[in-house]
């Protein structure tokens, strides 16, 4: 069984998560999340862009060399 000062602690933590950060899933984030097709847009471009990077660098260094 937790002690008081426990219960007391974790109150005070969860009050102060909620006042300082809002307490709002997202809201923290550098994106939003409200619009679901903008968001898949996004994430397609960061990893596909990240993903594709290399492949188009060895073509391009493959075409340099012709």
């Amino acid at each position: 069984m937790l002690s008081r000062s426990t219960l007391l602690a974790r109150n005070a933590v969860r009050q102060f998560v909620r006042n300082h950060h809002g307490g709002t899933p997202g809201e923290n984030l550098p994106f939003e999340v409200g619009n679901r097709y903008k968001l898949t847009l996004l994430f397609s471009l960061f990893f596909g862009s990240g993903l594709g990077a290399p492949f188009l660098i060895v073509r391009h260094q493959l075409k340099k060399m012709v």
